[in-house]
């Protein structure tokens, strides 16, 4: 051992070395005592001699012993501040395991708390207790584009406002991401809960500067209330978080109070999405084909592949209905692969050659190996690229250009075509047309149907028309349902159209007799002998 780690040892040990030197010292004193009384004793002095200190002897005693008072209060004084440095730091302890290390808010383990606390204390007469979810709107946005960092400056400085809009001993908490609750207990009626949201609405309405950028951020909130909406803290949460769920499909900040049919809709939305799951696992979703049809010659030139859903007890599902579902829940991947899958699969046992165009989920694009897996099922189908056109709908395009570019654009230079869905409904522009390559646009279905009717539609079909012909690419008329609407396209030039008035969706065998049908046509009206 060196002299440096002896140094330190005793740096470390040198009160218990003092106090080991005066205990020493009183106990040697002790038997200096003992050891002269007993001597003379011995040589036979009296009692009362014996037993005589001289004042040297009673100095040292009392030297001795106000020494060992002193080691004792001084070992009694650090015992003191080693508890009160134990019990400071056991509490910090607590503190920071209720408390989120960011906002420096409630964490969940003490939301937890607090809402068993607010069950286990019923609130008093004509009073309820309110539970507040909070989820932010737009942060996502500001995490991709800006970094975390700037995120995490964000969320501090929600956390701020929102603790500054409740009332005191209300307990704000944040539970993970950008994910708030507020227990309020002891209100006097849903207007009190409804003016704790609608402040946290005010403070958050005002923009949050970090790093010399404003950011903008909205919130939606749902409530519920005890005893009205549960009787259980895992109850009150989940009626919480069923009616922030409604809020946060509004467009802005938003609240909304928890009531009794929202269970029973989100209830039945979990059952759709459990059933939609086990059909898609097990390939229950069928694909129908509806025709579309050249207006000049009135021949067959493609099909458009539809998802079709019959349920064994709900019978048929419109796609409407489970196709969001499927976007939600993640399951459109795997769905629209399948459907993809299928049509190639049926396109190349066409005998006429037509196209077949499938629709693609914005979800799709955004799936880093989107044009690998169309790219393979091709290859593996044996369909030509040439004849599968793929849909997207134009707010997709508005929404996310660039995705649409990385998906797309490779596959359309191998051959696959490029559809415009839904076309006049959205806001895309002419920039966006002229960066996005696209083979055909097709006029939304709305717009036909109003074209007798209504003067603005049959404008605006003209000008979709002229738009769609000046860029040099097909167009096709969606929704035709009668001879009118049909002559009126054919007029205007529009190139295809679909609708109930060729044919409705048809199941896989009657679109392969359709397309053998016309290619059987074809064939005989080509040779004449």
């Amino acid at each position: 051992m060196n002299s440096g780690t002896v140094g330190g040892w005793v740096m470390r040990n040198r009160f218990l070395l003092w106090d080991g030197l005066v205990l020493g010292a009183v106990g040697a004193l002790l038997v200096f005592l003992g050891v002269e009384y007993e001597l003379l004793r011995h040589v036979g002095m009296s009692s009362g001699a014996a037993g005589a200190l001289e004042l040297s002897e009673v100095l040292a005693i009392a030297l001795v012993l106000g020494a060992f008072v002193f080691v004792a209060r001084r070992r009694m004084q650090m015992q003191q501040r080693e508890v009160d440095r134990r019990t400071t730091a056991e509490a910090h302890a607590r503190e920071l395991a209720f408390q989120d290390p960011l906002t420096g808010l409630a964490n969940r383990r003490r939301f937890d708390d607090a809402v068993n606390e607010a069950i286990a204390s019923p609130p008093g007469a004509r009073r309820l207790h309110a539970l507040l979810m909070i989820d932010l709107n737009r942060f996502k946005a500001i995490n991709d584009v800006y970094g975390h960092p700037v995120g995490d400056e964000v969320l501090i400085v929600v956390a701020t406002r929102l603790a500054a809009a409740v009332r005191q001993g209300d307990v704000v908490a944040r539970l993970g991401g950008d994910e708030f609750a507020v227990v309020a207990s002891q209100l006097f009626g849903t207007e009190e809960a409804a003016g704790i949201a609608l402040r946290m609405i005010d403070a958050l309405a005002h923009p949050i500067v970090v790093g010399g950028t404003e950011h903008l951020v909205g919130v939606g909130i749902g409530i519920a209330l005890f005893p009205q909406d549960a009787d259980s803290g895992t109850e009150l949460v989940r009626k919480a978080d069923i009616a922030l769920y409604r809020a946060k499909a509004e467009l802005g900040s938003a609240v909304r109070f928890f009531q009794e049919e929202m269970d029973a809709q989100v209830r039945e939305r979990a059952h759709l999405e459990s059933e939609l799951r086990r059909a898609v696992t097990k390939g229950d979703i069928a694909v129908h084909y509806q025709p579309q049809v050249d207006l000049a010659n009135g021949e067959l030139t493609g099909f458009e592949a539809l998802a079709r859903w019959n349920h064994i007890e709900w019978g048929d599902i419109p796609p409407e209905r489970f196709i969001p579902v499927a976007e939600e829940c993640g399951l459109i991947v795997e769905l629209g692969r399948n459907v993809l899958f299928q049509a190639c699969t049926d396109a190349a046992t066409w005998s006429g050659g037509e196209t077949v165009s499938v629709n693609v989920s914005p979800v799709q694009l955004h799936s880093v190996d989107f044009a690998q897996t169309v790219e393979g099922i091709l290859l593996e189908t044996g369909l030509a690229p040439n004849r599968l056109e793929l849909e997207i709908t134009e707010n997709t395009l508005v929404r996310d250009l660039q995705a649409a570019q990385v998906a797309l654009s490779g596959l359309r230079e191998k051959g696959v075509r490029i559809a415009l869905d839904d076309f006049g409904t959205g806001y895309s522009s002419l920039y966006h047309l002229r960066n996005f390559k696209v083979d055909r646009i097709k006029i939304d279905r709305s717009f036909v149907e109003a074209m007798d009717t209504e003067a603005e539609s049959a404008a605006i079909v003209r000008a979709l028309l002229g738009l769609g012909h000046g860029l040099g690419v097909k167009v096709t008329a969606e929704g035709v349902e009668d001879a009118a609407q049909r002559q009126a396209l054919i007029r205007q030039g529009c190139d295809d159209a679909q609708g109930f008035y060729f044919s409705a969706a048809m199941t896989v065998e009657d679109a392969r007799a359709l397309s053998l049908a016309q290619s059987r046509s074809l064939v005989d009206e080509t040779y004449d002998p």
